[in-house]
């Protein structure tokens, strides 16, 4: 069994019976009193917010977490299927457990769901994505890497701001963790 000294960004909790992943803690060892923790929570199924203060040393219930790697197959309206490559057996996850992973996911592309037990809980967002310019203005003669930027549409929906030099139909590299271009990626054999 875990302790609040054991907090870790990511790790999931069962606190009265509902999933919580850990977002930010903080120890707090303040000169007067005993040390304790802050931490702010998210529901893994509702994606509420918590904040939560326990004692340093605490007992916390930590859920194993089991990561598998699905192939998306496509998505319609509010549901995503997705197959075991090893097994070829499909599932069906709704977007609310989806999430906000929505934004960079792409048919047939490899994605890591997280199960308790034999239930999938949630899908993670992998750290970088290469995705495509769908829409984009053009470039101007002179653009360079060091002037502004322009929005771009990606292939999923997602805008984002890209250097002026980069044009429609490119692919690009973007940082999911805050929706940030990184690079050209060059899909030429």
């Amino acid at each position: 069994m875990a302790t609040s000294n054991d907090f870790r960004k990511g790790m999931v909790l069962d606190i009265d019976g509902t999933l919580y992943q850990i977002l930010d803690f903080q120890h707090v060892n303040p000169g007067k009193g005993a040390a304790f923790v802050r931490s702010k929570f998210k529901d893994v199924l509702t994606g509420r917010v918590l904040d939560k203060t326990w004692r340093a040393g605490e007992r916390v219930d930590e859920v194993r977490l089991e990561r598998r790697v699905y192939q998306l197959l496509y998505h319609a309206d509010e549901e995503y299927m997705v197959m075991d490559p090893r097994s070829f057996e499909q599932i069906s996850l709704p977007l609310s457990l989806v999430g906000d992973a929505a934004k960079y996911l792409t048919d047939n592309r490899e994605i890591e769901i997280l199960f308790v037990g034999e239930t999938p809980i949630m899908v993670e967002s992998p750290s970088f994505v290469n995705l495509l310019i769908t829409e984009t203005d053009p470039g101007l003669k002179g653009d360079t890497a060091s002037g502004g930027t322009k929005p771009a549409v990606l292939e999923t929906g997602l805008v984002v701001q890209v250097p002026l030099f980069v044009k429609e139909g490119e692919t690009i590299r973007i940082d999911t963790r805050n929706d940030t271009y990184l690079e050209r990626v060059n899909t030429k054999p």
